[in-house]
């Protein structure tokens, strides 16, 4: 694992600002680092040795040196692509997956990419004709972003990275701003620098002759095939699962493996009889807490199992280097306890495996029952009258069933943006300083939507989150808090070709009143004890609705809501009344109030303080 940066053009003292935008992001990869520079561009390297420590070293030449490589992941398959390469008399210095890039593009140039199993962001410049080509994987583990300054083309793994470079001009994006009160995450491309994007999953970009130009090569779709049998079904998976977790495991340093309570990651510590595992949690009982579960499941399966409590100190102390690392404001809580235990597992192990993708891919949220629970209702009574029960109720105080005559009296594509939905428009625009920029995510998201028309509400579901959500929260905390700590996260789950027999299982085979990845789950329950293969999606729970009714943290935030930075950004008395009505027990506003405490922090971090 490795990070990666560059830019077009000259600029003066241009060494100097290559090695600052390499060295900031060291993390990335702290064991060497190496340059390429000519009249025409620039390329930097971190790199943390995990495959062929002695030669491995980037950036990485073809044979007569045309073209230049840097590269961020790892190929899976790249021993057999190497002995493809030989075959057509390409010659090999390295024994890296690095130089299988190089050659491989030499030899395929953009057709490359479907070729390659595993998670990739990487930059290719051709010394003769000065192109550079730029590509992300299939499901965006690996991150790259990019922008335009001055005539200079710049990209890197991270955005802390550009900001270092000489002319770039930090500017706020309210654009983000508003998708992330919605969302919990900017949307990508967007990001909160203006005019920085992130080069979307499954898409690789050529930059040459001045011009950007961005083609999708991979697209996640679905084809259910309805005469598939369970027993078909399991055993696919089982086949394709165990394939997939032998060739992430493919190293030559040491591979541990998160372990939680939940099915995904123990379905994965199966396969590390002997090998190490990990697992981190909060002292507020068990519900706060996994250590119990994954140590009873780790005793099961023969690991060395190794547990970190964290603090609540610790946790709210470590809120400033997150998000320094996220780059961008995050507001699911997950990512502290995640950065917790990568730092646990970089103290034993280079490279972890971990149950990211599963849910996705197989259908594992709770809320994806929600179509089958509203199937009967909304069949039966007319489409006026459910919204009118709906605008009936709405004012009301809670009761039984008011949630589901809400819900149930709008369609998936209007109650479904994803799996945060923070504030409406209604509500940003009572709590903006600058209620114009604030809009309907519904509309945000209704060009996926579009593109999946003719799926079931299900399978509509887990594309706008898998295109979305996975990118914008899942995989972003996943590669930014384990790199924070030196550490190679690896997702078995989302790999090409377990996402091959994911895409053809009927959706009844997903989700169905048994359990939400129901066929997945019968798979894991080959390897698992039932009480962890048919455990309830948890997420990984925080305790931040208990910290904000503690007059410790209370305070904290309110200090935050009442200063100049958020009177910028925010109508302060709503945010305070957010926070009160949490404190006093009236409403749960633990989740809204950390959104905007989040990034509160955040801009500080990166924009600096405002003055009063």
């Amino acid at each position: 694992m490795c990070g990666v940066c560059g830019f077009t053009g000259q600029v003066i003292d241009r060494d100097r600002v290559l090695e600052s935008m390499t060295e900031v992001i060291t993390h990335r990869g702290p064991d060497s680092k190496g340059f390429y520079t000519d009249d025409y561009m620039s390329m930097g390297f971190r790199r943390l040795s995990i495959i062929d420590l002695d030669e491995g070293q980037q950036p990485i030449y073809n044979e007569d040196k045309s073209l230049v490589l840097t590269f961020n992941g790892e190929i899976y398959n790249y021993r057999e692509l190497r002995e493809e390469l030989i075959e057509k008399g390409h010659q090999f210095y390295t024994h890296t997956d690095s130089e299988v890039l190089i050659h491989g593009f030499e030899e395929w140039k953009e057709e490359l990419l479907p070729r390659l199993r595993g998670m990739f962001g990487f930059a290719i410049f051709n010394t003769k004709d000065h192109s550079l080509f730029i590509a992300r994987d299939f499901f965006g583990i690996k991150p790259m972003h990019y922008t335009q300054v001055d005539g200079h083309f710049l990209y890197a793994s991270e955005i802390k990275s550009i900001l270092q470079f000489p002319g770039f001009q930090k500017k706020f994006n309210y654009r983000a701003l508003d998708n992330y009160l919605s969302f919990q995450y900017a949307v990508p491309p967007e990001t909160f620098f203006d005019g920085v994007y992130c080069l979307l999953p499954g898409h690789y970009l050529w930059y040459r002759g001045g011009k950007v130009e961005i083609t999708r090569y991979f697209e996640a779709r679905f084809h259910p095939n309805e005469d598939l049998t369970e027993e078909e079904a399991i055993d696919q998976i089982e086949k394709v699962f165990e394939n997939s977790v032998n060739a992430h495991k493919i190293s030559d340093v040491e591979v541990g493996c998160f372990l939680s309570s939940g099915v995904d990651s123990s379905y994965v510590s199966t396969y590390f009889a002997d090998q190490k595992t990990f697992t981190v949690g909060f002292d507020f009982g068990e519900k706060y807490n996994e250590i119990s579960w994954a140590k009873r499941l780790s005793d099961k399966i023969g690991v060395d199992h190794h547990t970190k409590i964290i603090t609540s100190e610790e946790f709210w102390d470590s809120i400033k280097k997150v998000q320094y690392h996220m780059d961008q404001p995050l507001a699911d809580p997950s990512c502290i306890a995640l950065y917790f235990v990568s730092k646990l597992a970089s103290e034993y192990v280079k490279v972890v495996l971990s149950g990211e993708g599963a849910d996705e891919l197989f259908g594992g949220y709770t809320i994806y029952n929600e179509p089958r629970v509203f199937h009967l209702y909304q069949k039966l009574i007319p489409g006026c009258v459910r919204r009118g029960l709906a605008k009936l109720v709405k004012p009301m105080p809670f009761f039984r069933g008011r949630s589901f005559i809400i819900r149930g009296s709008r369609p998936t594509e209007e109650k479904f943006i994803g799996n945060a939905f923070m504030y409406s428009e209604e509500d940003k625009r009572a709590l903006l300083k600058d209620p114009s920029i604030a809009t309907r995510p519904q509309d945000l998201c209704q060009a996926y939507y579009q593109r999946v028309k003719d799926y079931d509400d299900v399978t509509k579901m887990q594309y706008l989150d898998i295109n979305l959500w996975m990118v914008g929260d899942i995989l972003l905390k996943a590669d930014r808090m384990s790199m924070a700590n030196s550490l190679e996260l690896r997702v078995p789950f989302l790999d090409k070709e377990v996402f091959k027999v994911a895409s053809t299982l009927p959706t009844r085979l997903r989700v169905n009143k048994k359990n939400t990845k129901y066929a997945m789950r019968q798979a894991a329950l080959r390897h698992l004890p039932p009480e962890t293969a048919q455990k309830e999606k948890l997420g990984f729970p925080v305790p931040t609705r208990v910290w904000l009714r503690d007059p410790k943290y209370y305070e904290i935030v309110k200090n935050m809501f009442r200063s100049p930075t958020a009177e910028k950004f925010f109508n302060t008395d709503v945010l305070v009344g957010f926070l009160d009505d949490h404190f006093s027990g009236k409403w749960d506003n633990s989740r809204k109030v950390w959104t905007i405490y989040v990034f509160l922090v955040w801009y500080e971090i990166y924009f600096g303080k405002v003055e009063g």
